[in-house]
């Protein structure tokens, strides 16, 4: 992602008209994130400052946040420093992530008083630095000691100390053809060299530069980097842009080439971290909470994989059992030729017309070896068929965790527990101890409008796969499905969708499916009068008949679009 230094400049500059506004109130909604509520304009404004190691940000959010009921000791301190204090400046710091903001208030005598808060942007090592007018620190939200940083001391009453030096060149303060005197032509990367080179840069930015001109010479070099910083101080249009191929996502302050034409645009930078973020935010959350979930459905589906291939190696050798049969029947056809003793016989095979041996145990009599084989052939032949059980038990086992493993990937917190209780009822994982009694959560379907008005309901889990196809759908609404591969049940609630609706729909089973990221994803559709429960059957599996079949290509843009809402049950 490209929260570089020159987005942190565009940030500092959109925040300007926080100046002079009094800090009404200071939260710590999350281990690493600060809430200042700063009164502006006659209005309050929530300036977020995160440190967290993957997602370390400054910008106003509209997001409401829950806050602990007993805020943190960081958060006490700096509502004793800055609570009621007026915002005096916001400033950069060179070229680089790191912001300093100025405020002045009173202590509990009325005297002035002068705090600055310092964030440093710097992945892993982010930190949130309150500081007194001499620069003595006051309190850092991580503490670095001489023990266990060689740079600097980040501790309460010692002096504030800038991060190692980079010793980089602010791109603001040079003129474009010195850049050439910074770049070895000879060894190529120039995109590299220009990270190393310049204060600021991201690798999204310096690809920008690289890709402007189609090769990189003394000339034209100078031009791409000229036209490249004309370009970030003139525009604020801030874009998101997704490859649906790799999933890659990237957000700028401003178009950029490389993004080509697959973008969404918002209306500012705070509203465009507020959208990427919350996205990231869910997704982390439920990683989280998810994540012993994810690692038991892997763990379980390996264990059955390779429970399958031990079972298909024993039920390939379980079809000697014709020849245990063959050797019973020929034994006894022969048995005047055998003698006490013999180890074995030499025979013809009536059924082939070819020889064959047959290996006896000499200890026994001819009729004891002819009853050993029979008796194999029908040993072979009970462990041939609970071998056919254990196959058909077992792929779907492993049909029922891929689809698990396919729910997983689309949930958002509020369904895990719906997922966890499910596989409860299943007897894979512990049944809770028995607790006093709680009103039993409605269940919730995903819900999209298409273009021609009608609902489309989706089931993230086999929950509400059943609940939705067993109990909401009626019989002659269409019910979607992935061909042969995990997914979600889609259900129109409509008796006649037009063709548009149809194809919508197919979209939607393809998105929440195991191939969503692939392209003409085979659908099957057919009215729910012809889908059907088998008794017993794992939590939604169905089968169907009277199906038709058509190609799906997700539209990512176009299914955000239609999203409506979580729809109750």
């Amino acid at each position: 992602m490209a929260y570089d230094g020159l987005f942190t400049k565009k940030m500092v500059e959109e925040l300007q008209f926080l100046i002079n506004g009094r800090i009404h109130k200071i939260n710590q909604p999350e281990n690493d994130t600060i809430i200042m509520i700063i009164r502006q304009q006659r209005k309050n404004h929530q300036l977020l400052l995160s440190i967290h190691p993957s997602f370390s940000r400054m910008h106003i959010t509209e997001k409401k946040y829950d806050n602990p009921f007993d805020p943190p000791m960081f958060a006490r301190v700096f509502r004793k420093h800055l609570e009621g204090g007026f915002v005096k400046e916001i400033n950069q710091i060179g070229n680089d992530r790191r912001v300093e903001i100025e405020i002045e208030s009173r202590n509990e005598i009325g005297d002035t008083i002068h705090r600055t808060v310092i964030l440093e942007i710097m992945g892993k090592h982010s930190n949130l630095i309150l500081v007194d007018s001499e620069r003595n620190i006051i309190e850092g939200f991580k503490h670095l000691t001489p023990n266990t940083n060689q740079y600097r001391t980040v501790m309460p009453g010692f002096k504030y100390e800038t991060p190692p030096a980079q010793d980089k060149i602010n791109p603001y303060e040079v003129e474009a053809e010195e850049v050439n005197q910074y770049i070895d032509f000879n060894s190529g990367n120039i995109a590299r060299q220009l990270l190393n080179t310049f204060e600021g840069f991201s690798p999204l930015a310096t690809n920008e530069i690289t890709l402007r001109r189609q090769f990189m010479t003394t000339k034209t070099l100078p031009q791409a980097f000229e036209e490249f910083i004309t370009d970030t101080m003139a525009n604020n249009t801030p874009v998101f842009h997704k490859n649906h191929q790799t999933g890659k996502e990237d957000f700028y302050f401003m178009k950029l080439e490389q993004f080509h034409d697959d973008i969404i645009v918002y209306d500012s930078l705070h509203q465009l971290l507020d959208r990427y973020y919350e996205a990231r935010g869910e997704r982390e959350r439920v990683k989280q909470r998810a994540n012993d979930l994810v690692k038991f459905v892997q763990q379980q589906l390996q264990k059955n994989q390779h429970k399958l291939s031990k079972l298909i190696d024993e039920s390939e050798s379980a079809k000697d059992k014709e020849t245990q049969q063959l050797y019973g029947e020929l034994i006894t056809a022969n048995i005047y030729r055998i003698h006490q003793g013999d180890d074995s016989i030499i025979t013809l095979n009536y059924y082939s017309g070819e020889e064959v041996k047959i290996p006896l145990d000499p200890t026994l009599s001819p009729s004891e070896n002819a009853q050993y084989y029979y008796k194999q052939y029908n040993r072979l032949k009970r462990r041939e068929h609970e071998l056919t059980h254990q196959i058909q038990l077992t792929k779907a086992n492993i049909f029922y965790f891929e689809n698990i493993e396919q729910q997983l990937s689309h949930i958002t917190v509020d369904d895990i527990e719906e997922i966890r209780e499910e596989l409860r009822e299943q007897g894979y994982l512990k049944q809770r101890k028995p607790s006093k009694k709680k009103k039993k959560a409605q269940i919730q379907l995903q819900t999209y409008t298409s273009t021609d008005g009608d609902t489309i309901l989706v089931g993230k889990n086999n929950k509400q796969n059943d609940y939705l196809t067993n109990k909401k759908a009626a019989k002659n609404h269409l019910w979607f499905h992935t061909k042969d591969i995990p997914g979600s049940h889609v259900v129109i609630l409509n008796d006649s969708p037009s063709e548009e609706t149809i194809k919508e729909a197919a979209m939607l089973a393809g998105y929440f499916s195991k191939a969503g990221n692939s392209s003409q994803i085979p659908v099957d559709y057919t009215r729910i009068k012809h889908v059907h429960k088998p008794s017993g059957a794992k939590p939604g599996f169905v089968t169907y008949d009277s199906q038709r079949t058509l190609y799906a290509t997700p539209d990512y843009d176009h299914i955000k679009k239609m999203f409506q809402t979580q729809s109750n049950a």
